[in-house]
């Protein structure tokens, strides 16, 4: 049930930390041309940076659940935080390419904190349906920050350099700091904390491996994240490149595909929530697998653009919507190792999303068989990894 604290302003503030993990991740890919340019880097290199700030992500989630279980969510969150803006400033003010990849995997790291503490704060005051509404509002939020970070970073590109929107990153963590420093409070009392140090991490983490529906819905993120990171990384190559949009279409085709998923993890909390975890999560899974069958055949052979938008549409929106309910799975039933379970979770959706988005480009800029491979595949295993959650058959009684 919620709590006279969730009702009042933890919700949104919980909101705001899941934002600004996913925006570090590409809120200046616009300006990644310029960047390279000045560092003096080849462009592969310079890729690299993102693939960083994934790593640094899905690791930092990993550390900071464990660490929030055992000394509570507020003072992991604060040191996150403080090194987040510590760390976005070394970005701004790196001499070389070397530097600011190093910068960008320990910002990654601090951006993760923000993330596992959302979902492991969320569970420590909500319970049942308020639960599931809420990660459905979280999916939306961070959903939503990865997405349109490319183009908030375009719009202020106009006007800063890549430095600026470094500096402007820093800033964005100096105001979640000060909010944060007010008001969020100690979400998980002493006497629910985890004790025994590193050994029982690794107890917990056997245990949480153990649990089928566990594993059934980090997977399926897993592999359904792997989807939209592909999508993220190849869509603007699609698009621009192959279907020759300008950045004004390209921005515009974005937008919609934005809308689709903020609109799809609002409805999917609420599906959830009054008619069927598993029933809405095998729906998302389905929505995903259209779009991602649509890429498959854009790729194998010559189709109107009107398919791929349709297609990007559904892959971002069945993500969204599958979302909501796999989370619920997933840390529903552990109160006392939320914090482990959410960064496990996390850890996964952003690991294989970054092994897989390097890979739609692997033909060239032009193609794309890659972006509906990666895809196609990746649903498909997300699709499979939903088999755990079936009941396992007893054994005849003799």
């Amino acid at each position: 049930m919620e709590t006279p604290l969730a009702r009042r302003s933890l919700p949104v503030l919980l909101l705001l930390l899941t934002v600004f993990g996913p925006i570090s991740m590409d809120l200046y890919l616009p300006a990644l041309p310029a960047l390279t340019d000045e560092l003096g880097s080849a462009a592969s290199v310079a890729q690299l940076t993102v693939t960083a700030c994934l790593i640094g992500l899905a690791v930092g989630q990993l550390l900071a659940g464990p660490l929030s279980d055992r000394f509570g969510r507020r003072w992991v969150l604060l040191v996150g935080v403080a090194a987040y803006i510590a760390t976005s400033v070394l970005c701004a003010v790196s001499p070389t390419i070397e530097t600011l990849i190093t910068a960008r995997v320990v910002q990654g790291l601090a951006g993760g904190v923000g993330i596992v503490i959302a979902s492991a704060a969320g569970r420590d005051v909500y319970s049942g349906s308020a639960l599931i509404r809420f990660y459905g509002r979280l999916t939306v939020v961070g959903g939503f920050a990865a997405i349109v970070g490319p183009l908030v970073g375009g719009m202020l590109n106009t006007i800063i350099d890549w430095r600026g929107l470094f500096l402007f990153l820093a800033v964005i963590g100096a105001v979640l700091l000060l909010i944060t420093t007010v008001w969020f409070p100690e979400t998980l009392p002493p006497g629910q904390r985890s004790s025994g140090g590193f050994a029982r991490t690794l107890r917990d983490v056997r245990h949480l491996l153990a649990d089928r529906r566990f594993v059934a819905a980090v997977l399926n993120q897993g592999f359904l994240y792997a989807a939209l990171f592909a999508y993220l990384a190849g869509s603007t190559y699609v698009l621009q490149e192959a279907y020759g949009l300008s950045p004004q279409w390209y921005a515009a085709a974005f937008g919609l595909n934005s809308a689709g998923h903020v609109m799809a993890g609002f409805f999917a909390g609420h599906a959830a929530a009054r008619w069927s975890v598993t029933g809405t999560l095998v729906v998302g899974v389905a929505i995903t697998a259209v779009g991602a069958g649509g890429l498959l055949v854009a790729g194998a052979m010559p189709v109107p653009l009107w398919v791929v938008i349709i297609s990007l549409f559904a892959l971002s929106s069945g993500v969204a919507t599958a979302s909501p309910s796999a989370t619920t799975i997933a840390l529903a039933d552990y109160p006392t190792m939320a914090g482990t379970a959410s960064s496990l979770l996390g850890t996964v959706r952003f690991g294989f999303g970054g092994i897989a988005a390097p890979l739609v480009g692997v033909a060239g800029a032009t193609s794309i068989l890659p972006l509906g491979l990666v895809t196609t595949i990746s649903v498909a295993l997300a699709a499979a990894s939903l088999l755990l959650l079936l009941p396992t058959r007893l054994p005849a009684p003799r």
